[in-house]
């Protein structure tokens, strides 16, 4: 499988977006990964995958600043991890806003630059521009002035999108954003998020229970099971041997139309990359 780098045509120059060196996260004696050694370049997408509960989400909380290192460097933008950096953009979960306020998307959006301290009247002419530009480039516009409870789960998260890319981050984070949407609202996402890469040179680590809706896009995948981390190109990694190596279990992968499955010794497709079996949220 070839990089998709190659074909970023015209966009930013950007310092290295991300850099794990020897990193370890552990609660107490549990160790969820150990060992782990990444460089996420300029304009490159890579997967992380894993099953439930081994700390997907957690490393995306680590380039957050919100969970410390065991042991290991993590570095963002060439600067070590800090808390509410403006080279990162985070993309959660699709979920449902349920709010009584008259938050608009637009609102939503603004918070990517203010963070929860918004009002109401106080936007300058350069936030508002470029609170349009970041809604303009997902395709939002149309909506952006309805209240958040009147938009579809689709709709919300291209605001999220937006809000994410409206700091102009070196660095894009998406905590399985495909969640919860139906197979046209995922391409609709998926697509939007590649664009954003390819146009903004942004690296992007993106957290997924399904590996086929992002495979066409894919650099590499960071593979966490029982505490190990494989790092490769989807053809070195989601291998048989491989897999069997990091659940200790056999496990076969099967490539059929551009798809892959992964069966473990029970002959049930993983959750990974089963479409039938439910998608569920990090525990850690």
């Amino acid at each position: 499988m070839t990089s998709h780098r190659s074909d970023i045509s015209g966009a930013t120059t950007r310092i290295e977006p991300a850099r794990l060196t020897g990193a370890k996260v552990a609660f107490g004696d549990r160790v969820l990964w150990s060992g782990l050694d990444l460089v996420v370049e300029p304009g490159e997408f890579i997967a992380v995958l894993g099953p439930n509960g081994v700390g997907k989400t957690t490393l995306l909380r680590v380039l957050l600043g919100q969970t410390p290192l065991t042991a290991g460097t993590a570095m963002v933008a060439g600067r070590p991890v800090r808390r509410g950096s403006t080279h990162i953009g985070y993309i959660p979960q699709q979920r449902s806003l349920e709010t009584t306020a008259p938050i608009r998307g637009r609102d939503l959006v603004g918070m990517g630059i203010d963070g929860h301290k918004w009002g109401f009247g106080l936007f300058s002419r350069s936030r508002r521009r470029r609170i349009d530009e970041a809604i303009a480039s997902v395709g939002a516009t149309a909506f952006a002035d309805a209240p958040l409870t009147m938009t579809s789960g689709g709709e919300q998260q291209r605001l999220r999108i937006a809000q994410a890319l409206v700091t102009d981050p070196e660095l894009l984070l998406c905590d399985e954003p495909l969640s919860s949407l139906d197979l046209r609202h995922q391409q609709e996402v998926t697509k939007l998020i590649d664009t954003a890469r390819r146009t903004r040179n942004l690296g992007v680590l993106f957290v997924t229970h399904e590996i086929n809706p992002v495979l066409p896009y894919v650099d590499r995948v960071v593979y966490v099971a029982g505490g190990k981390v494989r790092v490769g190109t989807p053809d070195e990694v989601l291998r048989s041997e491989v897999l069997t190596d990091l659940y200790g279990s056999p496990v076969e992968v099967f490539r059929h139309d551009d798809r892959i499955t992964v069966l473990a010794d029970d002959e049930r497709p993983s959750h990974l990359h089963g479409p039938q079996i439910a998608e569920g949220e990090e525990m850690v």
